[in-house]
């Protein structure tokens, strides 16, 4: 392991440790999933609880026993509230309501929020080079905004800065 993966390890468990000491409240990881379909009758989706995590930005710091000293790229963002209707308004509008659905079968609390669709990120000599999000470059770690961005920051400055601003909100943004 790289001196910069030892890093980006540190900083993201240091990160960790000020969230929770903080009592920043957390969200939930699930995973979707579209049953196979049994004697020919096909069988609603649902998602399955992964663990519980912070977003912080671009990224997903593990906070529950199942999830703790890991970090995802985050996916998509559904809220657990009554799916209601198929009203067939917009294609995008139907993908919304069945990820709803389907985090209300997976048995998330009412009002939670869930991220799905999440890419882990191994914390290992993968990062040094890697083309994903978090990466190490000249044994420093960096993050992306998206995969595709050019640029990147130093992993200390982005977590510096995303986590004070969930430490400690400005005034008005949590009212």
């Amino acid at each position: 392991m790289t001196d910069g993966v030892q890093r980006a390890r540190e900083l993201l468990d240091d990160a960790a440790r000020r969230l929770r000491a903080a009592g920043v409240p957390d969200e939930a990881l699930g995973e979707y999933v579209q049953p196979k379909a049994v004697l020919g009758i096909r069988r609603d989706a649902t998602m399955r609880p992964l663990g519980r995590v912070w977003r912080v930005g671009v990224l997903l710091i593990g906070s529950s026993l199942e999830s703790g000293s890991r970090v995802w790229a985050t996916g998509a963002i559904t809220r657990v509230t009554d799916p209601g209707r198929a009203q067939f308004q917009s294609v995008s509008a139907e993908v919304r309501r069945a990820y709803r659905a389907a985090a209300a079968k997976g048995h998330f609390a009412a009002g939670d929020t869930v991220n799905h669709g999440a890419t882990a990120i191994a914390l290992d000599g993968t990062l040094v080079d890697a083309t994903g999000v978090l990466f190490v470059e000249d044994d420093v770690p960096l993050v992306r905004w998206s995969p595709a961005a050019g640029s990147a920051v130093p992993l200390a400055d982005y977590l510096a800065d995303r986590v004070g601003l969930l430490v400690e909100p400005p005034r008005g943004a949590t009212d």
